[in-house]
């Protein structure tokens, strides 16, 4: 039998990993459990009653966090000459067409890529690359725009693409550690509010059946639905 820790027996007696807890309780638990010598990311995975192999039961979107992620977010920007300066000045890491070669080299060295209609012909080759990582970009998540600087701004603040995968679960981090309770609350209920909707009408019965929010390395706390539901 595996020999628990001192850190885990003390996060252990923090909390009952059966137990419903409300959304503000949960919010400062993950914070009092969290032993990490690092700031730790805050994640929220949500559960939903809905089978992501119909068209019409995918749920996908965006949402800007009021607090942010607490990460860097690092941005390429692969537009044309013309909309290069607005980009940079709307903080992208990275500017200009030439990082296509880059990529296909074998760089990848960037969080998020925004580009523009006109420019998808010559970024669709990169799919391949970009696909299977989460990078390529698309007009539903406002990542092929011809409003480059608002694209960027945006991330840059902290908006966030996500979609349900395979197993009917969204999976998202919406802060850090180092966050206050209230901040990762109020994160955690801006992005739940706007799964809640983006219910798809083909989808039968509870929607959201369960949601838990933990850290890096830290045990799953369960938050009560019937409190969600006071929070829309």
């Amino acid at each position: 039998m595996a020999k628990v820790t001192k850190n885990r027996k003390s996060v252990l007696e923090k909390f009952d990993k059966t137990q419903l807890y409300k959304l503000e309780e949960a919010a400062q638990l993950v914070k009092d459990i969290t032993t990490t010598n690092f700031d730790a990311s805050v994640d929220l995975d949500v559960r939903l009653g809905v089978d992501p192999r119909k068209p019409n039961q995918m749920v996908r979107g965006v949402v800007t966090l009021p607090h942010g992620t607490g990460k860097t977010i690092r941005v390429l920007a692969l537009v044309n000459a013309d909309k290069e300066e607005e980009a940079k000045n709307a903080g992208a890491d990275y500017v200009g067409l030439d990082y296509i070669d880059k990529i296909k080299e074998g760089w990848l060295d960037f969080d998020v890529v925004i580009t523009q209609p006109s420019v998808m012909p010559k970024v669709g080759p990169l799919g391949k690359v970009l696909g299977p990582r989460g990078l390529m970009p698309n007009p539903k998540s406002g990542t092929v725009t011809d409003d480059v600087g608002q694209a960027i701004e945006e991330i840059k603040k902290g908006k966030i693409d996500f979609k349900v995968d395979k197993t009917g679960i969204v999976h998202t981090s919406i802060g850090k550690v180092s966050f206050d309770a209230k901040q990762i609350a109020d994160n955690a209920r801006e992005f739940l509010n706007t799964i809640r909707k983006l219910k798809p009408t083909a989808a039968k019965g509870t929607y959201i059946k369960s949601v838990t929010l933990s850290s890096t390395m830290s045990p799953g706390i369960k938050i009560d639905p019937s409190d969600l539901r006071k929070t829309a």
